[in-house]
């Protein structure tokens, strides 16, 4: 029998090829015997580095092009990060897969050898993040937080060369990436909302594709998959993209599950925060209640929407 051949497409960063092997190998342990070829794809916001994602169109700038290599049949599955994957996609393509999901939290990173006390009330912080610059600015009044573009090993070079005196990032890629000894501080989701679908992987096949869809079930992690989809639901309801200062974060237990959301304006004057539990099986319903409880306290002001 012929072993089947299966082509992913990525990103070609060292986070996204970390995530296109882990895919691969979880593909291999799926369907023993199988070939995974992985297909390095540049994207519009690869080849943008002197702007905000703000100023040329948001994070769907990293799926857009693997996106059409997956409509037009040069590749079989797209890996993407979870956060940078859109609310909305052509109807042709499905979600088909959610992985295991690696820690949700954001992380503080100094430069080699300082520690945590060191760091001054009126430090530079970087972050390419509206959500994490608003959310920390509400921690730290005094810290100045300055945009920062560039994968993970650029952004450790930065402020390890002295340019900043701490970073934001995600703690997943640090640890996916072997960067967790990098962390000075993990910020609790309760005091920095961590991003839809941060720690996830999103695994996208052709939506009539049943021989993927197929072999990916099998990779699939249920409670995974549901905090994604109460998170992904919040975001569809509130009309946010990957540019909104957005932070939900679901976070299941064995019978119960937590939903953190925040909202703040661009200029990050106004925001919202707010967090329900409930029932582990009422996830998404939960998420349509954290919604509305967002709406009814002004978030339509907050996105510009009156």
């Amino acid at each position: 029998m012929t072993a089947r051949r299966w082509r992913i497409g990525t990103r070609g960063s060292a986070l996204a090829l970390w995530q296109a092997h882990f895919v691969r190998d979880r593909l291999a342990e799926a369907d023993p015997g199988c070939i995974v070829d992985i297909e390095v794809i540049r994207t519009s916001g690869d080849k943008v580095q002197d702007r905000a994602l703000l100023e040329v169109g948001g994070k769907g700038l990293f799926v857009k092009e693997i996106q059409t290599a997956l409509l037009e049949g040069s590749v079989d599955l797209a890996v993407h990060s979870l956060k940078d994957y859109p609310a909305e996609n052509p109807p042709s393509l499905a979600l088909a897969c959610v992985p295991q999901r690696q820690d949700r939290r954001d992380a503080l990173v100094l430069p080699t050898g300082r520690a945590l006390e060191g760091l001054s009330a009126g430090a530079r912080v970087g972050t390419g993040s509206l959500r994490r610059h608003h959310q920390a600015r509400l921690l730290h009044p005094g810290w100045r937080v300055e945009g920062l573009r560039g994968n993970v090993d650029t952004r450790l070079k930065k402020v390890d060369a002295g340019q900043l005196d701490a970073v934001i990032l995600a703690a997943a890629g640090l640890k996916r990436l072997g960067y967790e000894g990098r962390i000075s501080r993990l910020f609790d989701p309760e005091e920095m909302v961590p991003a839809v679908g941060q720690g996830a992987i999103a695994v996208e096949c052709r939506s009539d594709d049943r021989e993927v869809l197929s072999v990916l079930g099998r990779v699939e992690d249920t409670p995974a998959r549901r905090e994604v989809e109460a998170e992904r639901r919040f975001l569809r309801g509130l009309g946010g993209s990957c540019t909104t200062p957005l932070g939900i974060n679901a976070q299941l237990g064995s019978d119960r599950v937590v939903l953190r959301g925040f909202l703040a304006s661009v200029k990050g004057d106004r925001h919202l925060k707010d967090r329900l539990e409930g029932p582990a099986e009422k996830a998404e319903a939960l998420a349509d209640e954290l919604l509305k409880r967002f709406w009814d306290r002004g978030a339509a002001e907050l996105m510009d929407r009156e």
